[in-house]
């Protein structure tokens, strides 16, 4: 990451670039897709990561069945941790954007330290890159091809 100027905070909110309201909207809307997820998450594990081939097939004899069958509860368990990944990388942007909060630098690009656009903040309230910065990120990953 590139060096981080210091710290917006107080000044950030005493020039009005980020009221306490807003500070308090954002963290509202955070801990609420947070609930969502873990929510989320929760179904998912019960769902898919703890049922087991037997329960998956219907069956109650404990003979096992068709390979083919037994490929795509594979295939839809490999799946499910995909998805249980992702949301705990989400999750781990949730939690790391509740902390900017109560460290009072929400809202500013960790890249190059400029505020991040409300309309930004709105659309992604996890965001910690400015929209410039994530383009320069993506046009990275995109040359690296990750």
């Amino acid at each position: 990451m590139g060096k981080r100027r210091k710290s917006l905070c107080p000044e950030f909110l005493r020039k009005g670039k980020m009221k306490k309201k807003e500070l308090e909207k954002f963290e509202a809307l955070l801990l609420e897709k947070r609930k969502k997820l873990i929510s989320e998450m929760g179904h998912l594990k019960k769902a898919a990561l703890e049922m087991t081939l037997k329960d998956s097939a219907g069956d109650i004899s404990s003979y096992s069945y068709h390979m083919a069958d037994q490929g795509t509860d594979a295939m839809e368990r490999e799946k499910a941790f995909l998805l249980a990944s992702k949301d705990g990388r989400l999750l781990y942007h949730i939690d790391e954007a509740l902390r900017r909060i109560k460290d009072k630098t929400y809202g500013e690009c960790l890249e190059c330290g400029k505020p991040i656009s409300r309309a930004r903040l709105e659309a992604v309230p996890h965001a910690r890159l400015c929209i410039n910065c994530k383009e320069k990120e993506e046009k990275e990953k995109l040359k690296q091809g990750r």
